[in-house]
């Protein structure tokens, strides 16, 4: 069972990167940077597992020079998507791109004005369609027996956004001054106190 985890997750991870996108990643940050230039924010969302992803993926965003805030995907339509303005970005992450729930809240963030990053399986799904950018990393083996509990997908929508935010960062050039303002704590802060000012 662990050697076909094993064997599932190198397999999938290096179909993501030999099909990765990097003029869709390239809009995206696009995208980012123009709303950020109009006062826009960033707020990333999902469902399920997903929703960890997203936790994480606002953190480092904000972590690494592009303050970004975790939006609860159901609770959007029930007075949460008051933190969403016009022109502000929502990443929306869905394995499947089918999720209703989080389907009724981005309909309802579209209409309120704000500009959709979709993460899901396919250019096809109904969260691309309603995307004004779609991220697609499809999963064929998750990584067990059941090949349903995502493993494989959470990792690979995990490393497309942590490539986003890469891209983000260079754009704007940050050094590890700026980023120990944003990680005074730890053994990162440590280290970089003592070697990046």
């Amino acid at each position: 069972m662990i050697n076909h985890f094993e064997q599932a997750i190198k397999a999938e991870v290096n179909e993501l990167f030999e099909t990765i996108n990097i003029n869709m990643l390239e809009e995206a940050k696009d995208m980012i940077l123009k709303a950020e230039d109009c006062n826009g924010r960033v707020h990333v969302t999902g469902i399920g597992k997903p929703s960890y992803v997203s936790g994480y993926i606002a953190s480092l965003l904000s972590s690494t020079g592009t303050p970004a805030y975790f939006l609860d995907g159901t609770e959007a339509v029930h007075g949460s998507s008051g933190q969403v303005k016009e022109k502000d970005i929502v990443i929306a992450i869905s394995n499947s791109g089918e999720t209703e729930e989080l389907l009724y809240s981005i309909r309802t963030l579209k209409a309120n004005g704000a500009k959709i990053i979709g993460v899901s399986k396919s250019i096809q799904s109904s969260l691309s369609q309603l995307s004004d950018v779609c991220l697609c990393t499809c999963t064929e083996d998750e990584g067990d027996d059941l090949n349903k509990p995502p493993r494989a997908s959470i990792i690979k929508q995990t490393l497309l956004l942590q490539a986003l935010s890469i891209l983000l960062q260079e754009e704007k050039q940050i050094s590890p001054r700026d980023y120990v303002t944003w990680h005074p704590g730890g053994a990162i802060g440590e280290s970089l106190g003592a070697t990046g000012g």
